[in-house]
Parts: structure tokens; sequence; C-alpha cells
């Protein structure tokens, strides 16, 4: 494995900004200082000032691998990640098969066989639960699995758990952390048959956060949150939507408590006025909800209520996007874009530099217990990124979509950031606007 050394970058890292040079080899990172000889670098980059921070780790994506690859999969989705500065994925269990039971610890072997054949990334892996797997679950070896997943309420294929006496014995028994997808069904329901009695068949997307409203996620959030508090439960709750949610979540550190929070990438970053124009493209679940919502949100990652920043990457084609919206399938594409998208937070002062880098890497890393990566230290894997500054913005528009359904939320916009590199264990994954399709993600290990 080739030795790199990153010079004159503006390093960021634990709380702090300071200019410096990074060497890299053996996939780790050997040496951080003031300046470094490279008499003997394989490779050197002149980062010219750039921002050198740790890859973004991803903690929730859909990457469709296996059993939809017309939409995704670890190949054509990691290449969009590293593009967009994402050194680490989660993949989530529901896939085709789902990785829901005895027979599925061989899909996950599966799933883990196919990344490493195919991810530029590093990847780790989330097992489901449904009604009728408890005791696999229970079973589980909490360093095998990044975390387990369960739908509260609002189901994808087979996996919702809606009985009360299996969500009692999940939160009760369940070995590792558990990830919490959290809308209320019955309100879901109730709302969309008064959409249906108002406006016939013809639903606009406009109307998809009043069906999937603030009310059916917090009563599904403070559900999960009560059920943990009672039990002990090590607890995420993903994709928090609501400025009424928040009040669930203590403003404490990470260290200092069981149950935390995610925010994604595209609830910080649209609204719900952006249904005019986006229309479906920017259906999901939990929906887009309102400009006030989307403000607490960023203000909330000024504190410790929000602990992660995640993506929630889940690529649907184009063609079924276009369907009328009560069959246009739910998620959007949005890895190739994350780490330009969220700077403009940065850029437009809502957000330190260093705060980003902790709710992308550090606090992720901290979470799930992931051993020598999401920070700039030496004897750490060399999971890295610069961050270059694009004067007057560049237009996404411009630039080819890596991920397999070929579209994305962000082609009317411009980003006054690009990522001009991304080094994975050591690996130059992304240089130049440039996929190195030699470098190879490693299995995240989780040290429970």
């Amino acid at each position: 494995m080739s030795s790199v050394l990153i010079r004159n970058a503006r390093l960021v890292n634990e709380g702090r900004e300071f200019d410096g040079d990074l060497l890299v080899s053996n996939g780790r990172i050997v040496k951080i200082a003031a300046s470094i000889d490279g008499e003997n670098t394989d490779v050197e980059i002149d980062a010219n000032g750039q921002w050198l921070v740790p890859g973004m780790i991803d903690d929730q994506v859909h990457f469709r691998d296996p059993g939809a690859p017309h939409k995704g999969s670890f190949y054509t989705e990691s290449r969009a990640a590293v593009a967009g500065g994402i050194t680490s994925f989660m993949d989530m269990p529901n896939t085709n098969p789902a990785t829901l039971t005895l027979a599925s610890l061989a899909s996950l072997a599966d799933k883990k066989r196919r990344a490493a054949i195919n991810s530029v990334a590093n990847y780790g892996f989330h097992f489901g639960v449904s009604n009728d797997n408890l005791d696999t679950v229970a079973a589980l070896n909490p360093c095998e699995v990044a975390g387990v997943k369960v739908f509260m309420g609002a189901s994808t294929g087979n996996m919702l758990v809606d009985d009360p006496q299996t969500l009692e014995r999940l939160f009760a028994e369940v070995p590792t952390i558990l990830l919490a997808h959290c809308e209320h069904a019955p309100s879901i329901e109730a709302n969309a048959a008064k959409v249906l009695e108002l406006v016939g068949e013809h639903i606009p997307a406009a109307v998809h956060p009043q069906i999937r409203d603030a009310e059916a996620c917090f009563r599904s959030s403070s559900m999960a949150v009560d059920l943990a508090k009672r039990h002990g439960t090590r607890l995420h709750v993903l994709h928090l939507t609501t400025a009424r949610e928040l009040a669930l979540f203590e403003d404490k550190p990470l260290t200092q408590k069981r149950i935390t929070a995610e925010v994604c990438l595209h609830h910080l970053l649209f609204d719900d006025r952006d249904y005019l124009s986006l229309g479906n493209l920017i259906k999901c679940n939990p929906a887009i909800k309102s400009q006030a919502d989307r403000d607490a949100l960023r203000h909330a990652l000024l504190s410790n209520r929000l602990d992660v920043i995640g993506s929630d990457h889940a690529p649907h084609t184009w063609a079924e996007k276009q369907r009328p919206y009560h069959q246009a399938p739910s998620g959007l594409p949005l890895v190739q874009h994350a780490l330009p998208a969220l700077l403009e937070l940065v850029v437009d002062e809502m957000l330190p530099i260093t705060t980003l880098v902790a709710k992308t890497s550090h606090r992720v890393a901290d979470l799930f217990a992931i051993p020598d990566r999401g920070y700039l230290r030496e004897g750490y894997w060399a999971d890295l990124v610069l961050i270059k500054p694009e004067p007057g913005g560049v237009a996404v528009s411009r630039e080819p979509v890596l991920s397999q359904c070929g579209w994305t939320p962000f082609a009317r916009q411009r980003f006054r950031h690009s990522v001009s590199t991304t080094i994975v264990s050591g690996q130059i994954a992304w240089h130049d606007k440039r996929l190195n399709d030699n470098c190879q993600g490693l299995p995240l290990r989780f040290m429970r």
C-alpha cells in the first residue's frame, strides 16, 4: 500500500482548526505535524489551504444490494459516496432478501462478500426486526452488526413491528444499539383517508407532510423513548423531522446518555415549500416538513440533542418517481453531494465546520463503537477528505451522477465547496473528479 503525504492543509479535528501536514502509510495516519519531510513518499498532494477532515461515516444508507440493481448496488453507490466525502457506510436490512432471519445470516454474509468485492468505501450492516424474529435478534453477536433496525408503525416489506408484547421484549433483550424508524401508522392512515376525501385520487406531492405529519412522528418517537427508558435500551432514533420531537432528547454529551438521535441532510436542506418544484423527487419517509421544523433541526445541531447526521440515501429510478403520488416510492439519492450540500450550512454561518465534522465523523464513530476511525489521529485508519472552496459555486447539473438511478434532487443548485480528494483506508478513492476503481473498502469493526 502506497504512502501519501498531504501538505499545506487546514486540518479540522476535535473542535480545532490548524495548519499542517499529514502522512499516511500502510493505510494509517502515521504523522501529523506542522511540516513533514516527504522525501520517500509515494504520493504527495498539495492541499493549498483546503480543509482536511475525517471522512463522513454514514450510519444509514439503502444501497439496494442485493435485489434492485436497476436502483443501486455496492459498486455504483459506494462510488457516489466517496465522491461526496463519505468513506464508510452502514447499510440497512430492507433489501431483497431482507436481513431478518437465521437464513438471513447467510444473506448478511453474502452482503459482506458483495461489498468486499465491489465497494470502494468501508462498509457495515444493520440487522432487521419483525414481529417473529426476536429469538434471532436476541442471539446476535453485537460485534458482527452495526445495529438492529426496527420500523415502529411504518413498514418496509415485512419489517413492521406493531405487536406491543414484541416491542416490550425487543427493547428489553436487544443485544446492541437499536435503531428506530418512528412513524405512527394509524395516524398516517387516518390522514391519508382525509386527504383522499378532500382531493380525490389526484394527490399532489405537497400533501405528503400532511399525511405523514408531525403528530405521527411524535407519537411513535415518544413511544420508543418511553420504552427505552423503561428497559435501559441503547436506542438511536433515526431521521428526526420535527421541532416537537427534539424535546424528547437530552442536551448531554454522547457519553452521558443511552438515547440518541440522528438527523438527515435532506431534512436540514429542504422544507415543504420545495414540493412545488421537486414534487415526488423529495417524497421520503418520514416526510420533509415545514420551514420552522427545518430551522429547529438546524439549530439543534449546535447542541447535543442531535448527535449525528446521516443521509438515508435511498435511490429510486427517475421513471418510478414520475408516477402519481400514491404510486411513487419514497426515498431519494443523496450520498454523492452529502458533504458539499452540508457545507452550505457552514458557508451561511449556521454551523461551524468543527461541529459538522463532529456530527458526521467523530460522533458516529463513538456512537457505533467503531475503533480507529472518525478522527484525524496518529495510528488511526486514514479515512480523509480534502474540501475545496469553489468561489461562485459549482453547478450540480454539470456533473455526472454516479448513482445507478441517474438523478439528484440537487440538480438545480450550486455548491460553494467540492470534494477534491477522498482517501479510504489509506487508498486514494477520488481525486480531481476521477474515481480509482482499484480502491477497496474494508469491513467496519464494532468494539462492544
